[in-house]
């Protein structure tokens, strides 16, 4: 009510296991599995209500994952900022007159869900919970009108018990195909259909969702979609099985970090790697069964033949840079003077041409480009098999925009007072903060820099493409991102930093730069010597989870053509979100349709819901 941002904070302690870690027999990857757990949530979340200390919840432990006792635990401390007024006001107002009855049909909703075996006593279990929710509400409604902080505990406890109706009403605990029997539907649109209040609908906790998987139609941030199978089982499976921890922050760049080992080690395997050589045209058999040739353009050629080393040494580290060692390229002085980047939208760079033939130069295709990519260069495919007519017609993509900035104080210093952090919900054009101090002493400064954060959200066709067509290279994107940077660092930036700024705003001064360019600028202008990006190169979008969409999606396993299997997570792979799980996914699948190895048992988190 006060139209104030207001931080939602919560501290998740590192859980057992690794990723790709053999599942337990407790892990609860099924929809029984799923619903227990959001029972036992809604059951503590009611009890810490009546608790008038910030301790641990009795007992969460021991029925909960670490995850959901920290998410509790985590909330408590969020609003009992002072203990003793909190108690007082409990106290005053009351606590859960009926908690014995609530306790108690929570008790009877879980033996419910234990032992429903038909339609028919899943609707009776909905039918409980209907009679539960109402009561928990009132409940929490004369708590909120004491303490209006308590809000936040009630909004998780709103959505939860959204969900365990949503999916007993859906019937979700008997469809054969999971989540997905709900991908028809808007996330917000499912919730609100169960009960979820406009208020919950609006809580950070969904709108970070939907910032997290970049899910706005066309970039517009008035066209929030996500489907509602992919992301409950998002949600679910972030907080009820994370290993190790929610997130991971890459200790470098992802390409130093992810793909240079697997580089290396295929490498030394005696993989052969081809750099600069860009697929025009994968080229079909006279009868449309297989792959028979695949078109290259070459861009650019090597001194004297040499293979190309793509790597540079940081401090120790093998990392990818960002432009082509120029040194080791034909003409190289010419390129690195004309600032050419063979990524770039629209290159068309040719120093030769080179196709590919079936038997003479290969056997079988695995296509691991991005689906922005598949209309230029599969249109053979696509003309030949509805599905890949379908897949590249209805499943969407958006452009992001991203920047980072080096400063020269710690964040702490510039008034934030939360620990290393990762936010999402805030305000347009860069609704997402990562704080990612971790990479300092990995990057190669005279003097380092005190803190680094990374800032990104969607971009907006309509801002970047004239008449919709994002196949044809924009003019201005570039420029774009950076006035929105500046724009949201003079205006925006405050409130995460309230010392970085001023009645006149931001503070350029503390952008750290390298020596050279130190002192060389000043003003909004010394922004120059930070980065910023538009991925809007058809390869680079993100692609969307739309409702109503997914089931266009093609596995990897599938057979259309008999040579050729494809790899990313645009796939249907099992986890239908923009994500390095769903990528390590598609690629162990694709490994399986063309090996039998590994088995889809062995593929973490791939036969789930």
């Amino acid at each position: 009510g006060t139209n104030q941002w207001t931080n939602w904070a919560a501290y998740f302690p590192p859980a057992a296991g690794l990723p790709g870690d053999p599942l337990s027999d407790r892990n609860p990857f099924s929809v029984r599995g799923y619903l227990t757990r959001c029972v036992l949530l809604v059951r503590t979340l009611v009890l810490s209500v009546q608790d008038n200390t910030a301790e641990p919840v009795p007992g969460a432990g021991e029925s909960l994952p670490a995850a959901v006792s920290a998410l509790v635990n985590s909330l408590l401390h969020s609003v009992r900022s002072d203990k003793k007024a909190f108690a007082a006001r409990t106290l005053k107002y009351g606590q859960l007159a009926v908690s014995a009855i609530i306790l108690e049909a929570i008790k009877t909703l879980q033996m419910a869900i234990d032992v429903v075996t038909s339609r028919k006593e899943e609707k009776q279990a909905a039918s409980l919970l209907d009679q539960l929710a109402l009561v928990v509400k009132h409940q929490f409604d004369l708590l909120i009108a004491s303490d209006p902080e308590i809000r936040r505990i009630w909004e998780i406890v709103d959505v939860v018990l959204a969900i365990i109706r949503g999916v007993l009403r859906d019937g979700l605990l008997f469809a054969s195909n999971g989540f997905e029997a709900i991908d028809h539907y808007d996330w917000r649109e499912w919730l609100e259909r169960n009960g979820a209040s406009k208020a919950s609908l609006n809580s950070g906790f969904i709108r970070g969702s939907y910032d997290l998987l970049f899910a706005f139609e066309d970039g517009d941030v008035e066209k929030p979609r996500l489907a509602a199978g992919q992301a409950l089982r998002g949600a679910l499976r972030m907080f009820f099985t994370y290993r190790g921890a929610l997130f991971w922050k890459m200790q470098a760049g992802m390409g130093d970090i992810v793909f240079t080992p697997a580089y290396e080690v295929l490498e030394k395997r005696g993989v052969k790697f081809e750099f600069f050589h860009k697929l025009e045209n994968v080229k079909l058999s006279e009868d449309k069964s297989h792959v028979a040739a695949l078109d290259m353009r070459v861009q650019a050629k090597t001194k004297k033949g040499a293979e190309y080393d793509p790597l540079v040494d940081v401090k120790g580290l093998a990392c990818w840079p960002s432009r082509p060692l120029y040194d080791q390229l034909a003409n190289g002085a010419a390129l690195k003077k004309q600032g050419w980047n063979p990524e770039a939208f629209g290159d068309d760079r040719t120093v030769g041409s080179k196709t590919l033939k079936v038997t003479e130069d290969f056997d079988y295709v695995v296509l691991g480009i991005g689906l922005g990519a598949v209309p230029e260069v599969c249109s053979e495919l696509i003309a030949a098999d509805t599905d890949w007519r379908q897949m590249t017609d209805k499943v969407k993509s958006v452009a992001t925009q991203a920047f980072q900035v080096w400063l020269n104080k710690p964040v702490e210093d510039l008034g934030w007072h939360l620990p290393p952090i990762n936010i999402s919900g805030y305000v347009e054009p860069f609704d997402t903060w990562a704080d990612m101090r971790q990479l300092i002493h990995r990057e190669d400064w005279e003097t380092p820099p005190e803190a680094i954060a990374y800032f990104c959200s969607v971009l907006p066709d309509a801002e970047v493409f004239e008449g919709g067509d994002t196949s044809t290279p924009p003019q201005g994107a570039h420029k774009l991102v950076r006035d929105n940077a500046i724009q949201f660092l003079d205006r925006d930036v405050g409130y995460f930093w309230p010392k970085a700024v001023s009645s006149e705003g931001f503070d350029w001064s503390l952008l750290h730069a390298s020596a050279s360019a130190e002192g060389a600028t000043d003003g909004p202008d010394r922004f120059e010597s930070q980065f910023w990006t538009a991925n809007i190169v058809p390869t680079d979008r993100y692609i969307l989870s739309l409702p109503g969409t997914l089931q266009y999606r093609i596995s990897p396993l599938a057979n259309h053509f008999d040579n050729l299997t494809i790899a990313g997570d645009w796939t249907d792979c099992g986890h239908q979100a923009g994500c390095v799980e769903a990528a390590v996914m598609s690629g162990l699948l694709a490994a399986s349709a063309l090996s039998g190895s590994p088995r889809l048992e062995h593929i973490i988190g791939y036969d789930h819901p």
